[in-house]
């Protein structure tokens, strides 16, 4: 049974694993790099498994059409995860992951900077509605 606990966990996860890139990477090089080790260290987890460059389509009044928006990774299908590499995290980056877990209904996006000294005090978590419904244990 999918619970907040059991997503939080997740998300745990996830931010361990960019933190262990973090650590042999450190700051300064380019969000595609980022990335690719960070995919790498999440399906190298037990638990975990992502997609990567998902493409979400874009509907205005009821029609699909050919504009696609695309996530970093989905994790465990339930975890959207975007990453950046930038001096400061811009609120335009928190409502795109805010339209991303809209237009999914995931429960959880997860927004982590690179481009930092302490890469867990970069890292912003939004939750939805979904979430709120779940379980808490």
């Amino acid at each position: 049974m999918i619970t907040q606990r059991y997503i939080n966990d997740l998300s745990y996860k996830i931010i361990g694993c960019a933190i262990e890139v973090h650590k042999h990477l450190g700051p300064g090089l380019l969000e595609s790099v980022y990335q690719t080790c960070v995919l790498d260290e999440i399906t190298n987890t037990d638990g975990l498994y992502a997609s990567a460059q998902i493409k979400i389509p874009v509907k205005y009044k009821g029609k699909n059409l050919n504009a696609n928006l695309v996530l970093d990774f989905l994790v465990n299908d339930l975890v959207i995860v975007e990453l950046k590499a930038v001096e400061a995290i811009h609120p335009l980056y928190q409502a795109q992951l805010l339209t991303y877990l809209k237009l999914t209904n995931k429960p959880k996006g997860l927004l982590i900077n690179f481009n930092c000294e302490n890469i867990s005090q970069n890292v912003i978590s939004l939750v939805t509605e979904e979430y709120a419904k779940l379980p808490k244990e």
